[in-house]
């Protein structure tokens, strides 16, 4: 939501057209859940704002398939966050990169650009 959070090189990755982003399922349902705890504040309805942004900004979806859930049953427990743990695993399948500013994501056998 606020690219002012991104570093110079994230903003690059992120604005250059030669890289396909993608959104994981995953965290498009941890954005509804945490806008209806009040976490998160978004300038709409989420099932809205989200579709929306994505469009706008040439995001790809990432759905969770089946082999992604399973993937997380193998991982190891470095991370407690089931969220995370499908990142990963979808970022392992799919043999894609996790941008993510949490440390903790590094100590899977997944690349991680920091933000």
């Amino acid at each position: 939501m606020d690219p002012g959070r991104l570093s110079a090189e994230g903003r690059r990755i992120v604005a250059d057209p030669a890289n396909q982003l993608l959104l994981s399922a995953a965290s498009a349902w941890e954005i509804a859940i945490k806008t209806a705890l009040g976490k998160l504040e978004l300038p709409g309805p989420t099932d809205k704002v989200v579709p929306e942004m994505m469009e706008r900004t040439h995001v790809t979806p990432l759905p969770i398939l089946h082999p992604h859930a399973l993937r997380v049953a193998r991982l190891p427990q470095h991370h407690r966050d089931p969220f995370d743990r499908l990142l990963v695993a979808q970022a392992q399948l799919e043999l894609v990169p996790i941008m993510t500013a949490d440390p903790q994501m590094s100590a899977y056998e997944v690349e991680v650009i920091a933000p």
